[in-house]
């Protein structure tokens, strides 16, 4: 099973945003150590939970930390932007760390209506919905084929060049692998957003169109996990990150609160417990039993790899969740890097 991390770069009670971001850093360096295969982090607006509110600027010093690990975004959320400006940045990146470079793009605001809203240049109307118009043209931007009548031909020269960034879609529902499939992009789905939807990643396989530089359909799936010694020991940890995710689908933002106060909560308000049931899916457990969890979910998509998202208050307990599972799974541990620190 090839393994890779989902970093959303999570901020806990009492940690400042710096510190949650220097701990990405950590992780990727902990990630590659382990075998991971690669190392996405993601963007999020406008939440006290989450950090990450740029990828390409978090991407450049993981990458500059780390030498074999490929470093991405998972995603770039492309209504915000436009297509030359993401070209661009990318480009840059794949020119600095040639080869390792993954951008994933999704078509989701990454926050809430009024902060998606400020995040226009020009707030003088809602922005249009043309994703598809944008995303065709970022990646003739990536690729180098514009059309020969398009207006910009002649201007655009990205500046990483001859290296360039692999392009993915990001997806939630049936809409995104329509896309990736007619245009021959790899996918990966969110199970931990959309648990269930293997039948959306069969119907991409089934109606990929092959191109020259994808020429079979590949899936990642994105499932919540946290792994630690013992069953018990994982579900207290993994209470932490349920406590913050009951409170954003109630409305209510908060860093990810300690395992204690997480305990508390759903002993004194147990109808919470059920807030998330069939609505997000999490593999919690000792390390076999969270293999087993993921090599159920990869079987159920057909899915060539898995990223695993993992959320604890502790930055310690989530490394640890990492390295327990890549030791479970046996991946190709690198001990020439057993002396690289990764902070800041």
């Amino acid at each position: 099973m090839v393994l890779s991390v989902l970093d959303q770069a999570p901020i806990s009670q009492g940690m400042t945003g710096g510190e949650a971001l220097r701990n990405s850093i950590d992780l990727a360096v902990a990630a590659e150590r382990a075998g991971y295969t690669r190392y996405w982090v993601a963007e999020h607006h406008g939440t006290s939970m989450l950090a990450c509110a740029s990828p390409e600027v978090l991407i450049g010093p993981i990458a500059s930390a780390t030498s074999q690990l490929r470093v991405g975004s998972g995603g770039v959320m492309l209504p915000h932007y436009s297509p030359l400006k993401v070209a661009e940045s990318f480009s840059m990146l794949s020119g600095l760390y040639p080869g390792r470079i993954d951008l994933a793009l999704g078509r989701a605001a990454g926050t809430d209506p009024l902060t998606a809203f400020m995040l226009q240049r020009d707030r003088r109307h809602p922005a249009p919905d043309d994703f598809p118009e944008q995303l065709a043209e970022l990646l003739a931007l990536i690729r180098g084929d514009l059309s020969h009548d398009h207006r910009f031909r002649r201007l655009v020269q990205l500046p990483g060049r001859p290296d360039k960034p692999t392009p993915w879609l990001l997806g939630s529902s049936p809409q995104s692998a329509v896309w990736a499939a007619e245009l021959g992009l790899p996918y990966a789905f969110a199970d931990f957003i959309n648990p269930g939807g293997s039948s959306i990643a069969r119907r991409y396989r089934e109606s990929f169109v092959p191109t020259d530089t994808q020429a079979t359909p590949r899936v990642i799936v994105g499932v919540s996990a946290v792994c630690a010694e013992r069953d018990a020991e994982a579900e207290r940890l993994a209470s932490s990150s349920r406590m913050a995710f009951t409170m954003f689908l109630q409305g209510e933002f908060i860093q990810v609160p300690p395992v204690e106060v997480a305990v508390r909560f759903f002993k004194e308000r147990p109808e919470a417990a059920h807030v998330l049931t069939g609505r997000r899916r999490a593999i919690v457990g000792s390390p076999a039993t969270v293999r087993e969890g993921l090599e159920g979910v990869a079987a159920e998509y057909g899915a060539d790899e898995v990223m695993v998202v993992t959320i604890t208050h502790e930055h310690a307990a989530r490394r640890r969740s990492y390295e327990l599972l890549a030791e479970e799974c046996g991946l190709s541990r690198n001990p020439a890097l057993d002396g690289v620190v990764g902070r800041l």
